[in-house]
């Protein structure tokens, strides 16, 4: 066969190097694609009723007070995670940005300090004073006293500090303290934490929980006040948002949605 010669510009030291170059980075990013990163997906976790049960026990157990009928549930929300010794890589992180099911966070920022141990113990915590703010506030909002009303939650071992507002809001409704059902037997799903004073704080992750919420039957959520963008994230369709900043507001909301009043919205 005769000599076939390739063109001066593919066999310039120039062009040669640049291919070179091209070679080694595609390497590069193929390896940098698989190689495990401090990082944690995260995904819409359970939702749980404050008004009914949760793995066979009852969520809101009230002595020294009568307690009415319910109807409609009060659903808390979660977000979960992969395990902590489970690494993402660079590919999978792109898949979950792509996805509005899940999320990157840092590692760090959902397992304290990388320990498992630590962050159970920091989430079960989270959980108690958060139930000890939510009894709180929902006594002093109905005006009875912790000294007479005894209240006992049980969430299994669901851990942090975010289900205090709809925990405060499941006593209440129970208790009947507004004088009827909260939910007018509507599902409400919602997130928050709640202190003493009855005021509703932000918590992360609420684009997570809205598709928790939805995906488990909720047609409106109370979200606190300052994460109304967060929320207005890949919102699900069907999924009313409701603003709210304490306990109070958020009865005052539920009043107003079951009796066809002026509710406030992301």
């Amino acid at each position: 066969m005769p000599d076939q010669k390739l063109p001066p510009a593919l066999t310039a030291p120039r062009t040669r190097a640049l291919t070179l170059c091209g070679v080694l980075v595609a390497a590069l990013f193929g390896v940098a694609a698989f190689v495990p990163l401090p990082y944690t997906l995260t995904m819409p976790g359970v939702t749980a009723d404050t008004l009914g049960d949760y793995q066979g026990r009852p969520v809101i157990t009230i002595t020294g007070a009568p307690v009415r009928p319910t109807d409609g549930q009060l659903r808390m929300v979660t977000i979960s995670a992969t395990n902590q010794d489970e690494r993402t890589n660079l590919w999978r992180a792109l898949q979950a940005w792509a996805d509005p099911d899940e999320a990157v966070r840092p590692t760090d920022s959902v397992y304290p300090k990388s320990d498992p141990v630590k962050s159970e113990q920091v989430n079960a915590q989270q959980m108690t004073e958060s139930q000890d703010s939510a009894t709180v506030a929902a006594l002093d909002y109905l005006h009875l006293s912790p000294a007479q009303v005894k209240v006992k939650i049980d969430l299994g071992d669901i851990g942090g500090p975010s289900a205090g507002q709809m925990l405060a809001l499941g006593i209440v409704d129970k208790l009947g303290g507004d004088g009827g059902s909260l939910t007018a037997g509507r599902t409400v799903a919602g997130t928050g934490t709640i202190d003493d004073e009855g005021n509703v704080g932000a918590v992360g992750g609420v684009p997570l929980k809205t598709q928790a919420a939805a995906r488990d039957g909720a047609t409106v959520f109370l979200v606190p006040k300052g994460e109304c963008s967060d929320a207005k994230v890949n919102t699900p369709e069907g999924l009313r948002l409701v603003p709210v900043s304490t306990l109070a507001e958020s009865v005052s909301a539920l009043k107003a949605l079951r009796d066809g009043g002026e509710v406030p919205s992301c």
